[in-house]
């Protein structure tokens, strides 16, 4: 997929989707196949401790953007992290790297992102954005796109959708799908793809596109609210404080991730609404290793202080092991 060029720019694919679309699952395997060759990766995440990038072990070269949506709050922070490989790319790694790859966050608006390089007079003469993948998860995509503008937005944004989660789901709810978003990217190509491998799925290319309700207006905006989870009382505690949250406040908090340490090693956790995917244990990575436990909650109309007095009460932990005490 990657490209030499004759002009000397770099290319640029930006990998976007909602919150839970599986965008580094798909990279991931991108990158074990080294579809964009030497690749400089940077990992922009909403959330203040970054996780993914602990997935993407395999790209030659990788940053973080940990302090705000590339499309925003984080644009400054974006433009000069691209400048910087650009001037090396000109020095002494000349040549090294054949490519960059944009993971953003499931915030992000990724015409927003196209947009701040091409206004940046020196982003323009040296990298050329290439292509746009959105991912869509196939059971979330018609809430995301009937509740969350930005979810329609990323989708318009691209020039490939890539469809993940299909298992389990119906053939017409797919075709139905694949109408809808064919309607919202007329020239963007669809594919199909599971634990970030690439697959196929049956439709029917006659199929009528679902009518999506236009969205109302946010109530607010999506926020994220960490946890310290090195006091937490034990997996089983944890994992039954977070059913019950996410079965009482899943329509609001649109996605958990967090990096919890077990005996059997550091898991990866993460949920996206009211589903909570399987743990994974996480490569070994000696610097991240010293890095705190942590649980990250995002969403919307989320109470901070009652989540975090939910959490003392009922998961954290004191010098006396009890659950939810005072020392």
């Amino acid at each position: 997929m990657f490209e030499t060029r004759s002009d000397g720019r770099l290319p640029l694919t930006i990998v976007g989707g909602f919150l839970g679309a599986g965008k580094s699952t798909w990279l991931r395997h991108q990158l074990y196949t080294k579809s964009f060759g030497r690749v400089h990766v940077l990992v922009n995440e909403a959330a203040e401790l970054p996780v993914d990038d602990l997935l993407l072990g395999r790209a030659e070269r990788l940053d973080v953007l940990a302090n705000g949506c590339a499309c925003c709050t984080g644009r400054e922070t974006l433009v000069a992290a691209l400048r910087k490989i650009c001037d090396a790319a000109s020095g002494a790694d000349a040549g090294k790297i054949q490519a960059l790859v944009l993971e953003t966050s499931g915030l992000a608006d990724p015409a927003s992102i196209a947009n701040a390089i091409q206004q940046d007079p020196i982003l323009v003469r040296r990298i050329v954005l290439v292509r746009t993948v959105v991912l869509v998860d196939v059971g979330a995509a018609l809430d995301q796109m009937a509740e969350e503008r930005l979810a329609r937005q990323q989708i318009e944004a691209a020039d490939e959708i890539v469809m993940t989660k299909a298992v389990g789901t119906s053939r017409l709810h797919r075709s139905r799908l694949v109408a809808t978003l064919r309607n919202l990217a007329p020239g963007a190509m669809i594919t199909w793809a599971e634990f970030g491998v690439e697959t196929s799925q049956e439709i029917d290319p006659g199929a009528a596109p679902y009518s999506l309700p236009e969205p109302e207006d946010a109530p607010g905006p999506i926020q994220t609210h960490r946890l310290d989870a090195r006091s937490a009382g034990g997996w089983w505690a944890l994992s039954a404080w977070l059913s019950a949250l996410l079965f009482a406040r899943g329509d609001r908090i649109v996605r958990v991730k967090g990096v919890i340490s077990t005996p059997a090693g550091r898991l990866l956790l993460q949920s996206v609404r009211h589903h909570v995917q399987p743990p994974e244990i996480l490569p070994n990575d000696l610097r991240r290793e010293r890095e705190p436990d942590f649980l990250v909650l995002i969403g919307r109309d989320v109470d901070q202080h009652r989540i975090q007095r939910s959490w003392d009460t009922f998961v954290g932990v004191v010098s006396d092991g009890l659950p939810g005490t005072e020392p």
